[in-house]
């Protein structure tokens, strides 16, 4: 199984800031420490590229983006300072959902370490999310694969704790893309933009409720979607100790999350591609552990196809 990382490419943050950087690093480390793929399969991705990006963004928003024109207000709503360096992160950083999804449609699952970037819309970025990443990778493999008729509708299963807002809003209009959101209903976007298919869900939300409806919601985005490929956005945000998330989910149902997800998909023949997402634990170290489960866990659904 292929996994991304981008992590080298770092950017300065001001001292204190809670973006947590530091997760990236070490998850790449203990993906490595695990033994979880072997290293010529745990790679650097290309960057994505101006045409990629021009897929979901307007030309006039990656101009200022490139060229550090977003104004004050625009780099508060990011959240994150502009520098040169930002932006070669988020190319990396959307280069590697690009690979991901290549991999999965050839080898059945892939992972990308960072990714999940579903905040930004056509002219703005907003919550740490520079380029939206699915909606690019989605769009870049319906036109790579036309000609073979590879990958038709794309399904992209966002179980960040945050509203996929910024994706809903870029395929609100494209019948080739099925967008499904199962968040915190009283949490950051304000504005919730309408999927496809929306479940929204109280603060203290638990593993019982949350998997009940995960499954009913997972189950009814497979059937209408008739995708050809599924991005999961496996955020480690609804983890009960983090500090953005107002979930009560444990890590064992977040295991469960993955794993029902990734074997729904694997039933219907669906490759995957997933991506991280969120993760603001009060400690690092806890989200680290939830994310390297779900890799844990896709390298278990590689190992399965692969025998089959």
């Amino acid at each position: 199984m292929k996994v991304y990382t981008c992590d080298r490419f770092t950017f300065p943050l001001p001292e204190g800031h809670r973006f947590p950087a530091r997760k990236y690093p070490l998850l790449r480390q203990a993906v490595e420490a695990a033994g979880l793929v072997s290293p010529e399969d745990l790679q650097v991705p290309e960057p994505a590229t101006d045409e990629q990006i021009l897929r979901a963004h307007d030309q006039d928003y990656l101009r200022r983006v490139v060229n550090g024109l977003l104004t004050p207000q625009e780099i508060r709503r990011i959240g994150l300072p502009w520098s040169p360096e930002l932006v070669t992160r988020a190319r990396y950083s959307v280069g590697g959902t690009i690979a991901a999804c290549r991999a999965a449609l050839l080898d059945g699952i892939a992972v990308n370490l960072a990714g999940g970037t579903h905040h930004a819309s056509a002219n703005q970025g907003q919550g740490y999310c520079l380029f939206n990443d699915s909606i690019i990778a989605a769009r870049t493999m319906q036109a790579e694969a036309q000609p073979m008729r590879l990958c038709r509708r794309v399904l992209i299963l966002d179980c960040d704790v945050h509203q996929g807002n910024g994706t809903a809003a870029l395929a609100r209009n494209d019948p080739s893309i099925f967008t499904f959101s199962i968040h915190n209903e009283n949490n950051f976007p304000l504005h919730k933009e309408p999927s496809d298919l929306d479940v929204g869900l109280e603060d203290g939300t638990g593993d019982q409720a949350y998997l009940q409806a995960l499954e009913d919601g997972v189950r009814q985005a497979l059937a209408l979607a008739d995708a050809g490929l599924v991005l999961y956005l496996a955020g480690a945000d609804p983890y009960e100790g983090d500090l953005l998330g107002r979930f009560a989910m444990t890590k064992e149902g977040l295991a469960q999350r993955d794993r029902f997800v990734l074997e729904q998909c694997r039933a219907a023949g669906l490759p995957v591609a997933v991506v991280l997402a969120g993760g603001y634990g009060r400690y690092v170290e806890d989200t680290v552990a939830i994310h390297l489960q779900t890799v844990r866990i896709a390298c278990e659904i590689a190992r399965g196809l692969a025998a089959a």
